[in-house]
């Protein structure tokens, strides 16, 4: 049943927004690096940021249960197709990422490169991003609205990136400067944490409603009284 199963999930895994997402902002990167290289200025962390956004809202359409419906009759936990869709996922975000990297380290002057900012917190922050994005993504195929699980989860994930960009309040705690680079890598890893928890218990299945209407059932049903002492058997 493996071989079956991950078959499956690949054939049902939306490759082509995965991949044209990622390969959108690698592109945009490696234009702006151009450019930066041509006009002789700073490509700095901003950049690898807007172009991890197209990557984002692409893994918005991951996580997506299409036979939601037929699984909640078969003994196939729901849940196996959208951590199967993330795990597959998760190396090409991971490639993305790499190589968005060393575009931004190779249009860094060579004067420049011991000074080049800390490269952990951008990796913790596209991480809260991804785990935000996946999260509401989550939820929303829970609901009624499962047909517009990534529409939806886009919108929802990008504003709460740009709250927590422009916000005064929460701004001093995920975006440096004001907030240190420990303080940063601290405050974007519990969101991650919290997001993926919140995955955890939206991709959990409901088989506990079937056993609780079967023990109801037994408990319903009339019982059979056993025979007195002198009563013939059946």
């Amino acid at each position: 049943m493996l071989p079956l199963l991950v078959r499956h999930v690949a054939a049902t895994m939306p490759w082509a927004a995965l991949l044209a997402g990622c390969l959108a902002g690698t592109a945009y990167l490696a234009v702006m690096a151009h450019v930066a290289d041509t006009s002789h200025w700073l490509l700095s962390q901003g950049y690898v940021r807007l172009a991890s956004l197209p990557a984002v809202a692409a893994l918005a359409f991951v996580p997506s249960a299409s036979f939601r419906p037929l699984i909640q009759t078969t003994p196939v936990p729901a849940w196996v197709a959208q951590a199967g869709h993330l795990l597959l996922a998760a190396p090409v975000l991971a490639i993305t990422c790499w190589a968005q990297l060393r575009v931004m380290a190779d249009a860094l002057p060579p004067h420049t490169v011991g000074h080049a900012p800390a490269v952990y917190p951008l990796i913790v922050q596209l991480a809260g991003w991804c785990a935000v994005t996946v999260a509401a993504a989550v939820c929303v195929d829970r609901s009624r609205y499962a047909d517009l699980g990534g529409a939806i989860a886009i919108p929802v994930s990008f504003a709460g990136i740009a709250l927590a960009w422009y916000a005064p309040v929460i701004k001093k705690l995920l975006v440096e400067p004001p907030a240190t680079t420990h303080g940063v890598t601290f405050a974007w890893s519990a969101v991650a944490a919290t997001a993926l928890a919140v995955t955890c218990l939206a991709m959990r299945d409901q088989w506990h409603r079937y056993t609780r209407n079967l023990g109801r059932r037994r408990a319903r049903a009339p019982r059979r009284l056993a025979p007195g002492p002198g009563a013939p058997e059946r």
